[in-house]
């Protein structure tokens, strides 16, 4: 009679050690699979000097921003907005800065701010229409980058942004004027703007290879052959279905005497041939 009972209070004492040694290994595995919320941007740098001057505490800002410390540029530009109110200077690079942080309806009322201090400051025309064109509101983006030209049309950017906003409508025509007359100001304006500019916004692998292939033949026709050579291997890359326009198109001329060009075309799988 004793036996089963001996049995018994093994079985539950073996139950008992399996279930202590388990739980910390259970408790880990449901805790690897639980999300963790990013930590909120937090202010780390000194709060501005209240007897600092406007010039000292945007110089401040601008440095900051430089280093990604945005909530706190935000401050000290918000500290020289105190000492010089309704700046149209100060109030483009508090929306900047809030565009940069991706808070798009604050830097909107900044820019439009800007824009009522001074309405003849064409960048913020332009900044809001990059606002507008982040949120894939390209009508309105297109509007104001051509208030921003009609102010100023020796900005490169303005053009290229203008450029980008077409193209994202599938007007590429008019957004190949647009970008030529951005590469006639400035030839490195879509360095510039790979490294932390506004790109064209091309949700398909097709608009892709179309737009690097047209920027290739805006740096073939103006003799940038280095650069042209470079989109054309990205527009080959994504897939361009119209790649043996290469040897009809009249801006690649130059270029298709160029031996690093028929090295480059050699590459293509199922090799083009000149047609």
């Amino acid at each position: 009679m004793s036996c089963p009972k001996v049995s018994l209070a093994s079985a539950l004492f073996l139950i008992a050690s399996i279930v202590a040694f388990s739980t910390p290994a259970l408790a880990q595995v449901a805790h690897s699979d639980q999300v963790q919320v990013t930590p909120p941007l937090l202010r780390t740098i000194e709060p501005p000097a209240p007897d600092a001057t406007s010039a000292e505490l945007e110089k401040r800002g601008d440095e900051l921003r430089s280093e990604k410390l945005y909530l706190d540029a935000l401050d000290y530009f918000h500290a020289a907005l105190i000492k010089e109110p309704n700046s149209a200077r100060l109030l483009n690079k508090v929306g900047i800065t809030e565009l940069m942080m991706q808070r798009y309806r604050e830097a909107r009322k900044s820019f439009e701010h800007c824009i009522k201090a001074d309405r003849t400051f064409p960048d913020a025309y332009n900044n809001l229409g990059v606002v507008y064109y982040e949120e894939h509101k390209f009508a309105a983006a297109i509007k104001h980058y051509h208030k921003a030209i009609a102010i100023d049309a020796t900005s490169a950017s303005f053009f290229s942004n203008l450029g980008a906003a077409l193209f994202a409508k599938k007007e590429f025509q008019p957004a190949v004027v647009a970008y030529q007359h951005a590469l006639e100001l400035d030839p490195d304006v879509f360095e510039r703007s790979s490294r932390g500019g506004v790109q064209a916004q091309l949700p398909s692998p097709e608009d892709r290879a179309r737009y690097d292939y047209t920027v290739a033949k805006l740096y073939a026709k103006m003799g940038f052959s280095d650069r042209s050579l470079e989109y054309l291997r990205k527009a080959m890359e994504d897939g361009y279905k119209e790649m043996n326009n290469v040897y009809k198109d009249a801006e690649f001329a130059t270029l298709r005497k160029d031996k690093r060009f028929v090295e480059l075309m050699a590459t293509k799988p199922g090799s083009l041939s000149n047609e």
